[in-house]
């Protein structure tokens, strides 16, 4: 056979394919360059940074550098676009006027961030948009009743008394240094399994859930680093990336935990209901969803329960956890306030060998200063939506329909517009008379409008247990050779532990 007859016969398919893939390419970037062309269009009314024409301002931030972008808070007040490699913009606001008129909207999440926590969390309330997390919202609102809430604090006060016996073994009479910080991941771990669970794990004394923990933070920080990654943002790449292939393993993890604490709850309720137990004096999360579930199976899947209880385990442990720290830390830092707030507790509690719903409404002062450390580190950095039609500010400007836009809250909470002295620790900002005075949007450590955080309110509770059992058994003062280093993920978390100097009260 003639070899140029074989050589025409191939080369010719090839070639097709070839030209092929080079229409396919350039109509791609042609895509891309009408893409970045309507962004500068869309955002040409708010400057902004200089921008890398490839890398856009990912290295303006990289590293976590939170103190750079308190600059851009200042020297542009409102806002500025974000670009995140060429193709890509966020546009990120910190005014409260600004603020006010996003979240009163209800644009779905973000398609980016929603994309990234889905195979860790699955779709729950976090992630979920329009009929379906109005569903999720409303069968899961219960749980946080204020009368069920109010059942959770003898639980929270035992966590927290489990963890304050490990600090006593570990300091004896003497001052000592302690990492607070994987202490407290680990109370509140406790806290959520026992009060949303009704399991008892030990998991502060035998650590046996420790992979756990150390699985969801390897799993937000590959998260983090996807989302401002502009190459990791195509699925294909991100999969088979290093960090995609780990992404799957830790998802399995998180997975199997929730599955375990939902098949440890049904085969419960198969034995209570084979000895006729009596009723839980009350209901916990588990119960009201599985209930939930029973009562609409078609509509509230078994995917949806494990998405639900991962979410809640996911964002519950490590915001409770981190807000916890950061007061130890400003408590230790500021000890005119830390002493101020253990007059006020001592004189409510005594020795604390209870506490009491009513209790809790009385500790004016240091409810203070546990806004005021949520204004100077809140555990979520900000909140995203994508517009689902255009928007207008109060001061005119406006944006189409398609942009993500991200909501800071470490810039609202730090923007000198708002607060004087945003860097100090003032807990009179939140005295009565401060608070009427301020704009109803310039503290949202829990968002506001439709998608407000669900857990608030035990969220609170349980900072307030938590520092009320800790101040009246131990004197807290920094560590001046490791200051406080802040890693910015999906939640803010320290770069290198909390450590403080613990001094066992007589």
């Amino acid at each position: 056979m003639d070899s140029s007859w074989l050589e025409t016969r191939w080369a010719r398919p090839f070639h097709l394919a070839f030209v092929f893939c080079l229409a396919l390419g350039l109509l791609q970037a042609i895509k891309l360059y009408l893409r970045r062309q309507r962004l500068l269009r869309d955002l040409r009314g708010f400057p902004g940074p200089s921008t890398h024409w490839f890398y856009g301002h990912q290295k303006l931030l990289q590293g976590g550098k939170l103190e750079k972008f308190e600059e851009l808070v200042e020297k542009y007040p409102c806002a500025f676009p974000f670009w995140v490699g060429p193709f890509q913009a966020f546009f990120y606001i910190y005014d409260p006027d600004y603020a006010k008129t996003f979240l009163s909207r209800t644009d779905p999440k973000s398609k980016y961030l929603c994309k990234l926590l889905v195979p860790c969390l699955g779709e729950g309330l976090l992630n979920l948009n329009g009929p379906k997390w109005f569903q999720h919202r409303r069968l899961i609102t219960p749980v946080f009743n204020f009368n069920i809430l109010r059942s959770y604090i003898e639980v929270m006060a035992h966590s927290v008394n489990v963890m304050l016996g490990k600090w006593e073994k570990i300091c004896g009479t003497q001052d000592t240094v302690v990492e607070v910080f994987g202490h407290i991941r680990l109370m509140t771990l406790d806290t959520l399994m026992k009060c949303t669970f009704s399991q008892e794990t030990n998991c502060q004394i035998n650590s046996t859930d420790d992979h756990y923990v150390k699985a969801m933070s390897e799993a937000s920080k590959i998260n983090f680093s996807h989302l401002y990654g502009f190459l990791l943002h195509h699925d294909i790449i991100f999969k088979f990336s290093p960090d995609g292939h780990r992404l799957q393993e830790l998802s399995k993890i998180l997975h199997q935990y929730a599955d375990q604490i939902i098949q440890d709850r049904k085969n419960s309720l198969k034995d209570e209901k084979k000895q006729c137990n009596t009723q839980k004096k009350y209901q916990d999360f588990l119960d009201i969803v599985l209930s939930a579930q029973g009562e609409n199976g078609d509509s509230f899947s078994d995917t949806d329960l494990r998405s639900e209880v991962n979410t809640f385990l996911v964002a519950g442990q490590d915001t409770m956890g981190g807000s916890i720290s950061w007061l130890l830390y400003h408590l230790a830092q500021n000890p005119e306030h830390q002493e101020r707030c253990r007059e006020e507790i001592r004189s409510i509690l005594g020795d604390g060998s209870s506490i009491t719903w009513d209790q809790l409404g009385e500790m004016s002062y240091t409810t203070m200063c546990i806004k005021e450390s949520l204004r100077l580190i809140p555990t979520a950095l900000s909140v995203s939506r994508e517009l689902s039609k255009p928007i207008t500010f109060p001061d005119g400007h406006s944006l189409p329909a398609g942009i993500t836009v991200v909501l800071s809250i470490w810039g609202l909470h730090r923007n000198p517009a708002i607060w004087e002295n945003p860097k100090v620790f003032d807990p009179l900002r939140f005295s009565q008379e401060n608070a009427n005075q301020r704009h109803s949007h310039s503290f949202l450590p829990f968002s506001a409008g439709p998608r407000n955080c669900i857990g608030q309110h035990f969220a609170m509770i349980k900072l307030k247990v938590a520092i009320a059992l800790i101040l009246l058994r131990f004197k807290l003062t920094p560590d001046p050779t490791r200051p406080l280093s802040l890693l910015p993920q999906v939640i803010l978390k320290p770069k290198n532990g909390v450590h403080l100097y613990l001094k066992k009260l007589s």
